[in-house]
């Protein structure tokens, strides 16, 4: 009888070593990729994993146990029992469908302990083990989910109460050979026992789950920093209300403004000088000098639109915030042409600007899906851009309107004609200074870049 035991514990041994040669050759994270399922999918499966290891460890400490203190009984349905667990793990490893392997687990964690309770005698001879068939309930809780635990926690408690009629009405004072010392014993062995699967198997479970809301954290922050870089581009690009209209999903964008002032700045000898200059040196200086111009807009607030060539333009009045745009374009107008002429890096080269200002109505929009752009049309644009065509170097030539709002404080040329296409004849006046005593621009401007040396 002993040699029988001894026999049976020893399978029960070898069971659990091919269980572990399995779960170490199957490399279970490489044959199923973490980018084929979501990590918490994975999750689920490894602690089922984990509590079928469990599970079989405690079986065969069990029996090892029981036969160590001479308490000889069937080992038939344990030893079935790691049979039919090792089977299901091997042809989930081969068919990866989780689903009956997660059914047949549970299955086992529930009807096992108590057909082995039954096999002993009763709850009190078998020490409570059917306190293991509570893994049932708690592995779907952990592996499935609440509504999916409910089943198999009803199951549990079913079957507590029909092995606890088989022990009122069938039960008897037969003790199976063992002292209520030894039952005792086994009452405090399988309590610790189960307690520290359930503990050891939600341990685990939060250990991950802090891992993935740690890794989700982690992602966030990446996704929030790569958003600001998106809406930096985006501010780069448009005006900051028109870039908050598009996130908005709004559809066409498309506005009429009845007064803005537009300017455009336009340098002298640059296509020339680009003949001599290599790419590099050339997106170099039309950097340096552009960069500038971007700085100067933002201090007075108006919206640079685009760059044409070597042609910048720039218009006031968009934001209602701004009423004072007219002369916020005109003192940008001469702190531009002073950037161009103070600049040690662009005066060598003899590059020089000529501006046209305009100011009346535009309507403006975004065009396009792809690299879409924002632009203004109408007369005004027209305007402006003729003036520029017909300035010389270092002038700054602006329509009637413009003159009118400004010519209280700035300095300007006698009124000339000149011939716009489309419009015939049109008298401008050549913007010189601000008049002395005439408030003040904003103390500030661009840092001058020194221009790298380009061989010419």
């Amino acid at each position: 009888m002993i040699k029988a035991g001894c026999d049976s514990v020893s399978k029960s041994l070898n069971s659990y070593w091919h269980l572990w040669k399995i779960l170490n050759m199957a490399k279970f994270p490489e044959i199923i990729p973490e980018n084929t399922y979501a990590q918490e999918d994975k999750l689920h499966r490894d602690l089922l994993i984990f509590a079928c290891a469990f599970m079989n460890l405690g079986v065969v400490l069990w029996l090892a146990i029981y036969w160590y203190m001479g308490l000889h009984f069937s080992a038939n349905v344990p030893l079935l029992y790691q049979l039919i667990s090792v089977a299901s793990l091997v042809y989930y490893l081969k068919s990866k469908k989780f689903g009956i392997f997660r059914f047949v687990q549970l299955s086992l964690f529930l009807f096992v302990p108590f057909i082995m309770q039954w096999s002993i005698g009763n709850s009190v001879t078998a020490s409570g083990v059917m306190l293991w068939a509570l893994l049932a309930p708690i592995g779907a809780l952990v592996v499935s989910g609440w509504r999916e635990s409910v089943p198999w926690f009803i199951a549990y408690i079913v079957m507590t109460v029909v092995s606890g009629s088989f022990d009122y009405y069938l039960g008897t004072n037969d003790s199976n050979g063992m002292s209520m010392k030894t039952i005792g014993f086994f009452f405090a062995l399988n309590f610790a026992a189960m307690s520290s699967i359930m503990y050891f198997l939600m341990r685990y479970f939060v250990v991950a789950m802090d891992r993935i809301k740690n890794q989700l954290d982690q992602q966030h922050q990446l996704l929030a920093e790569e958003q600001k870089k998106s809406e930096r581009v985006l501010l780069n690009v448009l005006p900051s209300s028109i870039a908050q209209r598009l996130k908005n999903h709004q559809g066409l964008i498309a506005d009429g403004h009845a007064d803005v002032t537009v300017m455009f700045a336009d340098l002298v000898n640059f296509t020339q000088l680009t003949e001599s200059l290599s790419p590099d040196q050339m997106v170099g200086l039309l950097n340096t000098i552009f960069s500038g111009f971007d700085e100067l807009c933002e201090k007075y607030g108006v919206e640079k639109i685009k760059t044409i060539g070597d042609a910048y333009m720039v218009v006031g009045g968009l934001s209602q915030d701004n009423t004072d745009y007219t002369r916020d374009i005109a003192d940008l107008s001469l702190e531009m042409r002073q950037y161009v002429i103070a600049n040690p890096g662009l005066s060598r080269y003899k590059l020089g600007i000529h501006t046209g200002i305009a100011t009346g109505p535009v309507v403006a929009g975004v065009i396009g899906t792809k690299r879409f752009i924002y632009d203004l049309w109408g007369d005004t644009v027209n305007i402006a851009s003729r003036l520029t065509d017909e300035a010389v170097q270092d002038v700054i030539q602006v329509d009637k309107t413009t003159y009118n709002r400004t010519r209280y404080d700035y300095a300007f040329e006698p009124p000339a004609t000149i011939h716009v296409k489309g419009k015939g004849e049109m008298v401008m006046y050549r913007l010189t200074g601000r008049l002395d005593g005439a408030n003040k621009p904003r103390n500030h401007s661009p840092d001058i870049q020194a221009v790298a040396n380009p061989s010419v």
